[in-house]
């Protein structure tokens, strides 16, 4: 029996790890049909079997682990730059990927809980619950949506234009139903359960022909060409300067250098994350002179800067973007909203300090939140435009980007050198994809160390600065979409989704009993 458990564990750990392949960079989606249909084969197999067997919860847990430590290792690269954290290596490699494995944990306990001897009904329950917990997994604490198993099709773009009708959410639940599907054919008893196949098999059709149509209606909508440029500029400046003194008026002059203002036309120069961690927004006066000597009267410079305020008498930090003219006068400035747990900010931070436990990125205290995202507007006597300011990490959520609908373009800069030359920046840079066609909206990245671009509404590169390189991006053109029915609506439609599926319960197990 032992050895019996052990071969079992084994397997679906090792079915996990091969279905962290289908994610960005790798995107072999196909992976996912065998995997997801093995898992799901193993587990209602062993519960008709075992009908008593108590121990679901390590099936979905050592499935999970595999996935999230073949997927997700990278992290604990961002440990290595600071002596005080590389104790912390090996924790962190084994203990992140272990919690997420819990919510997988929960997914083959349920599972055994509502399993039903009719495979259909069964087949619609576990998409439920994985569908669900996945939902869960993106909102509870701070959330953490990364790797989610609709990722697997990051490249197939017109198959993920339904993200712009249905979202993430309800598109990860689908794919999950479509990776196990095969199972419901393998272990059918009648022909009439092979209607679920045909079923999913036309939905995935209705899927590439929906995107096939917006792909070639957006290619008809007529360019309308900006009265201004945003250059997304991309460095690859070292992440020493968050731990060593260094002279940042030569980080600014080779940011600068990068940029080439050419002062023929009004221009918004994008810069990365905490490019300049020293200096906080309020000390910037100091390069005034050299801000209006390099940029024209109409030129706006957007970074990633930290600021600090005084609230009670207590100092309150932020990871910040900053709206400046070429006078270095504020224009606007937003604080970050969702925060990188122990990247920004140490839960509990009152205890865990007290063992040595701090934030990665500073070396002070944890940066506070800041308030609710919202558009700015940005103006001048050449410019006038609303932009929907995320920072770095920001990217990767959904539905709760969009509570501001009024805005023209996405803005994200991020600082991607924390996690080397590994397949993370690759991953981070995937969902600016997502969110581009959720929301009908060009992205506009600036990175430091990683991928910048501009990404249309469509999920399309129209112009990339690839990992690893230096250089800028152009954005003069754009093409005016309606708002999708994914930003008016947000994720009612998965809880929908969620309702269709127990009405199909009912509906298919009526169809294959009579």
């Amino acid at each position: 029996m032992l050895k019996k458990n052990f071969l079992n564990i084994l397997y679906v750990f090792f079915l996990g790890a091969i279905s962290s392949y289908s994610l960005p960079p790798y995107n072999y989606f196909i992976i996912n049909f065998f995997t997801f249909s093995l898992f799901f084969i193993f587990l209602f197999t062993q519960k008709k079997n075992n009908p008593n067997n108590k121990s679901f919860f390590k099936y979905g847990w050592f499935f999970g682990f595999g996935y999230f430590l073949c997927s997700l290792y990278w992290i604990a690269i961002s440990l290595t730059f600071d002596e005080s954290f590389k104790f912390l290596i090996p924790i962190a490699i084994v203990l992140f990927p272990a919690f997420l494995a819990i919510f997988y944990g929960l997914i083959t306990y349920l599972f055994s809980v509502f399993y039903s001897r009719d495979v259909v009904s069964t087949f619609f329950i576990f998409s439920i619950l994985f569908g669900s917990i996945e939902f869960i997994r993106g909102s509870i604490l701070t959330g953490f949506p990364w790797n989610l198993i609709a990722f697997s099709f990051s490249e197939s773009i017109y198959f993920i234009q339904i993200l712009s009708v249905i979202g993430t959410y309800s598109f990860n639940l689908i794919c999950i139903s479509l990776f196990t599907v095969p199972a419901v054919f393998i272990l059918r008893k009648t022909r009439k359960e092979i209607i679920v196949c045909f079923f999913f098999i036309i939905i995935s059709v209705g899927f590439l022909v929906f995107g096939n149509l917006k792909y070639n209606q957006f290619n008809t909508t007529a360019d309308i060409k900006n009265n201004f440029t945003i250059r997304a500029v991309s460095p690859n400046i070292s992440l020493d300067r968050f731990y060593s003194k260094q002279d940042e008026l030569k980080i600014i002059q080779e940011l600068i250098t990068l940029s080439s203002p050419e002062k023929k036309e009004p221009m918004i120069f994008l810069w990365p994350e905490g490019i300049i961690p020293d200096s906080y927004l309020r000390d910037m006066d100091i390069y005034k002179e050299l801000f209006s000597n390099s940029f024209s009267s109409d030129d706006l410079i957007i970074m990633g800067l930290n600021s600090v305020k005084t609230k009670n008498n207590e100092n309150l930090f932020f990871n910040s973007m900053a709206i400046f003219n070429n006078k270095l006068d504020l224009i606007h400035s937003y604080n970050k909203n969702n925060l990188v747990p122990f990247g920004e900010f140490t839960p509990f931070e009152s205890v865990l300090s007290l063992i040595g436990l701090k934030t990665v990125t500073n070396d002070y205290q944890s940066f506070s939140k800041g308030e609710n995202q919202k558009a700015l507007l940005i103006k001048n006597d050449k410019i006038e435009l609303k932009l929907l300011p995320l920072i770095c990490y920001e990217i990767i959520y959904s539905n709760r980007l969009f509570k501001d609908k009024n805005f023209d373009y996405i803005i994200n800069i991020s600082e991607d050198g924390w996690f080397g030359n590994s397949i993370g920046p690759k991953q981070h840079f995937a969902h600016s994809i997502f969110r581009s066609i959720e929301s009908g909206k060009y992205v506009i990245r600036s990175a430091n160390n990683g991928i910048s671009a501009i990404v249309n509404p469509i999920g399309i590169i129209e112009k990339k600065v690839e990992f690893g390189t230096i250089g800028y991006v152009d954005f003069k053109e754009s093409k005016i979409l309606k708002s999708t029915p994914y930003m008016n609506y947000g994720d009612k439609i998965f809880f929908i989704l969620i309702l269709l599926y127990i009405f199909l319960i009912f509906s298919f197990k009526k169809i294959i009993d009579e």
